[in-house]
Formats: C-alpha cells, structure tokens, sequence
C-alpha cells in the first residue's frame, strides 16, 4: 500500500470526483458512512456520542457521521466552533442537513466545559484533518486541552486533530489523543512514528473507493507492508525439490556468556527454511548449540570468542549476535569485509564494530543489510531530532553505501538504495526484550540464502518477525512472551502464507 502525502491525497479526491460520477459532497457521505459504519459497528455500549466539528471538510464529515448515526440510534450531541468562521461549501451543506433533524442539539465548543461526560460517552474528533499545516492555537488549542482531560473513549476522523499527517510539528504541540483513528484509503506517515503515533491510538483504515487508476499510476516514496504485498513477494516450497534448493546460512556470533544469541539466530534460520544451517561459533559454545540446535552444523572460529571468519563464499552468512567486541574479533571480523564481496546480514556487535570508524562503513559489501535499532543506527551515522529526521538519514545512507537499512523500531523501517521506504504494521511490544533482534537475523539470513532479493528478503523478513511476535503475545501475553515462543509461531505464520498463496492461484 502506497502512502500518500496531504497533498497527494487531496489530488486523490479532485481525480476521483473528476473521472467518476460522484460529487464532492458525495465522496464526503461516502467517507462518513464508512466512518459511521465502523462506530456502530464496534460501539454498541455507548450509544451517546459527543461530536466535535470543525470548519473545514473534516468538519464536514463529523457533520454527516452525526447525522447518519442519530438515524441509527445513537443519542448526539454535535459541537461547532464561532458562526463567523466560515465553513467549507460541503460542511455547510452537511450543517444544514442535520439542523433538519430536530432530535440533534448543535451548540457551541464552549458549553462543552459544562457538557456532561458521562462514562457511556464517546468523543468524536472531527475538527482537523489532513489540511493542518500548523499547530492548534487559541480557542481550538484549548479544546483539545479539555478533551484530552477526559476519561471518555475518543474517535478521531482521519486525523487526531492537532496532528500533521506528513511531518512533526515543532515545540511540543497540543494534540488529541485518541483511542481509535479511522482515517480514510490510506495510511498517514505520522501514523507510523514513535513521537506522532501515540496520538492515533489503534488505527482503522476504511477504503471509501477513491479511483484506482490514480493509486496506481502516482508515484510514492514511502509504503505499507500490507498482506497484498507479502503474498506477491513469499514462495511456497516445491515439491519437487531438495536442500540444494534452499541455500546454505551461517550464522556467525556467539562468544562466552552470549551463546544464546547465536542460538538463537540459528534456531531462526532452522525454522524459516534455509536448505542448511551452519554456526561459526567460538569452540566454548560447541555443545550448548549442538545439544540446542542439532539440525545445524557447528564450525569453530575461535576458543572464548569468533577470531577466525573462515567461511566458504557459496554461504549467505548473518554476523554479529553475541559477537562481542574482543580486539581480536574487530581485527578479524573487519580483514574479512575488506576481502568479502557478497551481500551479508550485519547486526548487533558487527555494527558496533563497524561504527568504531566512520572509514569502516565502506568496507560493508554492496546490497548488504544492516538491522540497527535507533542506538546502533545513532553510533554509525550520527545522531538526530527525531526519528522522521533518522529516517531521512537513514535514506542518504543507504543510497550513499548501496545498502539496504532495516532501522528497528515500534514500526520497523525498510530503506532501499533507491531511497524508497516500507514500514511493518505486524508486531508488538513484546518483542522489546533482548534476543528479539537475533531472531530477526537468523530469519534475514535464512531469507537471503532461499533465494529472495535483499529487498524481499527485509520486507517478508519483518513481517514475519512480526506477524510471529503477534500470535506469540496472543498465547502468552506481552509481558510473558519470549523469542523463543516467536519462533515457535513460524510455523502457524508460513501455514497462513501457504493458505492464502493457494487460494490467490
């Protein structure tokens, strides 16, 4: 799924009303019945709703939204800001339509101070949408303030008000903060990072039909990593095939007293596919990953940590989980970038390496991949404001080094060479544990070794880290979930994937 900017989409809806038969007051109803579709759909304890409209078109489809709701029940209340503003020509039209119905009281934002909030009562947020371009001020600011005081369930339309959908706004703006954000055909950016998306709450994405051809044909920047793309990219094991077919993996890490890492890389690898696993360990770890791990083959590297990166150049190989930094695994570990020509996976303590010397990052081989999280990524490339600001660096570097960037986050970022970036929506805050990110390599790994391009080596990669960690914090909770019960979920994952490719042929 594309992401489109503010601009991009209000050419979405102009191409839409131009090259189909509708009207912009009827792509407004449409948005609204989806919005008012979803409330009643998923509201059925609270059947008093407390509507806050703006001027402009958002405004317009709380308007409707009110309307279409009291015809199904609910008991509403709608709240519009000083007659003398002027409202959008739609708001004005959605304005009058509901003054027709008698059963809808229409007062002004300040009696809301001695509105009664009851615990049955929803606020609903249509007072901006994606045409802010500034922070709230004056009395909308003040607004805002008062409602975020409530206890009450809040909806915002689109947008949490106060809320750009493409940047971050400077000094600490005041921003609703919602529990829902049913936002219209396509995800917003700001949805998406640490500092703007705790704002949105859980976000549904309601398809209102704007025109297909325009989607399709407009170029974007940024994506979704949504299920459409995970079907076009996942290949479903022959049958009529080997463990020739399926590539060689090495995981390289461990040293003493982090052998678990590399366990865990290699347990990754196992359980996603790759034809054969092999772990370049330091001797120390010999029997734990042979007695943990005994489908994959043991190569020693070294005694108490990895000094020797023998590999055969036919392996696809995941370095760094429980590495260490021992100056002999730095002296060893970078004679071999200098010498090695193939894309590696490089993690944890072969960034930390790495990152010692900014002349370092030009010895990482072509089309590799790197997984930092925000730390790692700050030691290798500097640091910055904010993570939309990481992101854009994050995007120089990766054209800058022919690499591709998996930057670790609540929303894990892709970044290509081309400069294009995919965000992961699968999951959750039971991956913040240590090991998580181990997992992720031996999954890379294995991807890269199968087969799979380095773009959909990532894409698929982080999905299925994800989608995994979302069926583990399902059986186990977040807080009692391991890495170890994300990989178990593997296999429940791939069984979907093998489903739905079946049933698309």
């Amino acid at each position: 799924m594309k992401i489109f900017t503010a601009e991009q989409i209000r050419s979405w809806d102009h191409f839409t009303i131009s090259h189909e038969p509708v009207s912009s007051i009827q792509l407004m109803e449409r948005a609204s019945m989806a919005a008012a579709h979803w409330i009643s759909e998923h509201c059925k304890n609270h059947k008093k709703l407390a509507v806050f409209c703006g001027n402009g078109n958002n405004g317009g489809d709380g308007l409707a939204v009110a309307r279409i709701l009291y015809l199904k029940g609910f008991d509403v209340d709608v709240f519009v800001g000083d007659s003398k503003r002027k409202f959008s020509d739609d708001a004005l039209v959605n304005l009058k339509r509901l003054r027709d119905l008698s059963g809808i009281s229409v007062r002004k934002f300040d009696q809301s101070e001695h509105y009664n909030f009851d615990d049955k009562t929803i606020i609903i947020d249509a007072l901006f949408g994606t045409g802010l371009s500034r922070p709230l001020e004056g009395e909308l600011k003040g607004l805002v303030e008062q409602l975020n005081s409530k206890k009450n369930i809040k909806i915002s339309i689109d947008v949490p008000s106060g809320l750009s959908s493409d940047e971050i706004f400077d000094n600490d703006p005041v921003i609703l903060k919602s529990d829902y954000t049913l936002t219209f055909q396509c995800w917003k950016r700001t949805f998406l990072h640490p500092e703007t998306g705790k704002y949105t709450g859980k976000v549904e994405v309601l398809d209102i039909d704007l025109n297909k051809t325009y989607a399709g044909t407009t170029n974007a920047e940024y994506f979704i990593i949504d299920d459409l793309l995970i079907e076009s990219i996942f290949r479903p094991r022959q049958e009529f095939s080997h463990k020739g077919s399926y590539g060689k993996a090495a995981i390289i890490g461990g040293s003493y007293g982090k052998i678990g890492a590399a366990v865990l890389a290699t347990q990754s690898a196992l359980k996603t596919g790759a034809g054969l696993t092999f772990t370049l360990a330091p001797e120390c770890g010999y029997e734990i990953l042979q007695t943990s791990c005994p489908e994959a083959m043991f190569i020693a590297g070294g005694e108490q940590f990895v000094t020797k990166f023998e590999i055969d150049k036919e392996f696809t190989c995941g370095i760094g989980p429980g590495l260490g930094t021992h100056p002999d695994t730095e002296k060893s570990f970078l004679s071999f970038l200098k010498n090695c020509t193939s894309p590696l996976i490089l993690d944890a303590d072969a960034l930390n390496i790495i990152s010692k010397k900014t002349g370092n990052l030009k010895l990482i081989p072509k089309k590799s991949i790197i997984t930092p999280h925000p730390k790692e990524f700050e030691r290798l490339f500097g640091g910055t404001e904010n993570s939309f600001k990481r992101l854009e660096l994050a995007r120089e570097k990766a054209k800058e080094y022919h690499i591709y960037i998996v930057l670790k986050d609540h929303h894990t970022q892709v970044i290509t060479p081309e400069g294009n970036v995919f965000y992961n929506i699968t999951g959750n805050a039971g991956l913040a544990k240590g090991g998580s990110g181990d997992i992720l390599t031996g999954i890379l790994t294995s991807l890269l070794a199968q087969g799979y391009s380095e773009e959909e080596t990532c894409i698929l990669g982080i999905w299925l880290h994800g989608r995994s960690a979302d069926l583990a914090s399902e059986r186990h909770s977040k807080e009692s979930m391991l890495p170890t019960d994300v990989i178990g979920e593997f296999g429940s994952v791939f069984e979907e994937l093998n489903r739905k490719v079946a049933r698309s042929l």
